[in-house]
């Protein structure tokens, strides 16, 4: 017996992928080959869901994201608009896991903020919050909370540096490259945009 697959006008969906009952995707997205995504799961315009992603229960996925490969979003993880995942980044959500325990009352959040970069193969440990516009960068390891625009490798993940909302990494000038726009530091952990 075929069971009849949601409506989603104006999204493609991937005839391998799974997409559970109570689930909210907004128009424009991609949802790609192996996918599944859980119920309670509201994901946003334009957003790409490629090959593997695992995303829920209960996750929420801004506008305009982007998920590679191989990425499992548990409960407890929140993308706002504009987040980049790189293949086979790992969110975790409980702390202390071990498989005889069930700890789902101690799930995490794990906040993602506007426009934040999570290179491939990094690992983000649960309850932290990576500011708007950070960079994760590849196969680093982040513990704690992170500034915005902040450059972050390593592991534990350090910040080495700045990052403009282009994506560009920052000079002493704190001049974006690619824009022109420009940055100040306030204070040691903290840049904002020079109005």
């Amino acid at each position: 017996m075929t069971t009849a697959r949601p409506a989603y006008p104006g999204v493609a969906i991937h005839e391998s992928a799974y997409v559970d009952d109570g689930v909210a995707i907004g128009d424009g997205s991609k949802i790609w080959h192996f996918v599944h995504v859980l119920p309670g799961c509201v994901i946003g315009r334009n957003v790409v869901l490629g090959q593997n992603v695992m995303a829920g229960p209960n996750v929420h996925i801004g506008d305009g994201c982007k998920i590679q490969n191989n990425v499992s979003l548990y409960e407890g993880v929140e993308l706002e608009d504009d987040v980049f995942c790189g293949p086979s980044c790992v969110f975790t959500n409980v702390i202390n896991p071990r498989a005889n325990v069930s700890r789902k009352d101690e799930f995490r959040r794990t906040l993602v903020q506007r426009g934040a970069t999570i290179g491939a193969n990094a690992t983000i440990i649960c309850g932290v919050t990576i500011g708007a516009y950070a960079f994760i960068g590849a196969g680093a390891v982040v513990t704690h909370d992170v500034p915005a625009h902040a450059l972050m490798i390593g592991s534990p993940a350090k910040r080495t540096g700045w990052m403009s909302r282009a994506g560009e990494k920052l000079t002493e000038s704190l001049v974006c490259p690619r824009t022109g726009e420009r940055y100040r530091e306030i204070g040691a952990r903290e840049l904002a945009i020079e109005s």
